[in-house]
């Protein structure tokens, strides 16, 4: 289907959700770039729309994408001014996906386990995450090593923002989200199975000095605050990583991959 005007309902389906609030009332989201366009490809169920500008469009994998799937997924047609001005990139590529979100509720965690070499049972919990691209550096970060997503707590931000989707690449398609308020999470954590060690600067342990038994949630902190009395009292382990030079903490992504690859490292042979 070839579009022109901008006036479109879907242009501006399209364009509203850069928004929040209507990726919320839709429960739907954009994926721009080839990249990631293959990567939702190989979960059709979840894919809305193609959008595309063949002039753009210089890959010839991108090509037969489309043609695979064009029977069974809406193909919308732009040309090039129209496809730029409703997308985030600088320099758009000339693909996109309209994707649907998925959420993982909170109470299907322990069923998703199936031993403790699948990933199934490692999480990272955010609390009140507040930067997007921090949230999908760590989706990324949780594929890498082969975790099974992220628990988002408090007043998070939206993982399906536009900097965050550019972030987490195709981890958007491998790690479960879960959100959850802090009480919904205390009630559930401790009628669980799981060890809970949380990231402080005052931590009782180095990182490296403590073990990290599985099934297992890392607690990271907010950006701004880290973690408070009450998520501290509800850990059953506190970690610090060491500082040496003038800073005093890392960045939020940087700081859940040391933990992250430091649980794997203990874990392999």
């Amino acid at each position: 289907m070839r579009v022109t005007s901008k006036n479109n309902s879907k242009i501006k389906l399209i364009r509203s959700l850069h928004q929040r609030k209507y990726r919320e009332q839709t429960g739907l989201f954009v994926v721009e770039g080839l990249h990631g366009v293959l990567e939702a490809l190989h979960h059709p169920e979840r894919v809305e729309m193609l959008v595309v500008s063949y002039d753009l469009l210089k890959s010839a994998r991108g090509y037969d994408a489309i043609n695979r799937v064009a029977a069974s997924v809406p193909v919308l047609e732009l040309d090039t001014t129209l496809f730029s001005s409703i997308m985030t990139r600088e320099k758009p590529h000339g693909i996109a996906a309209i994707v649907r979100q998925d959420w993982t509720p909170l109470e299907n965690i322990c069923h998703l386990r199936v031993d403790s070499s699948s990933g199934e049972d490692l999480w990272v919990a955010l609390c009140d995450v507040q930067y997007p691209g921090n949230l999908g550096t760590i989706l990324r970060t949780c594929d890498a090593v082969g975790a099974a997503g992220v628990i988002l707590l408090g007043e998070a931000t939206d993982p399906y923002h536009p900097t965050a989707v550019r972030a987490g690449l195709s981890a958007y398609f491998t790690q479960h989200l879960v959100r959850a308020d802090y009480q919904q999470f205390t009630t559930w954590v401790m009628g669980s199975d799981y060890t809970l060690i949380g990231a402080s600067a005052d931590g009782a342990q180095y990182y490296r000095g403590s073990t990290y038994p599985l099934p297992l949630i890392l607690m990271m902190g907010s950006e701004g605050h880290g973690i408070n009395p009450a998520q501290r009292e509800l850990c059953d382990g506190l970690v610090a990583i060491p500082m040496c030079g003038q800073n005093d903490s890392l960045n939020l992504a940087v700081a859940t991959g040391v933990l992250l690859y430091e649980v794997i490292a203990q874990k392999q042979p």
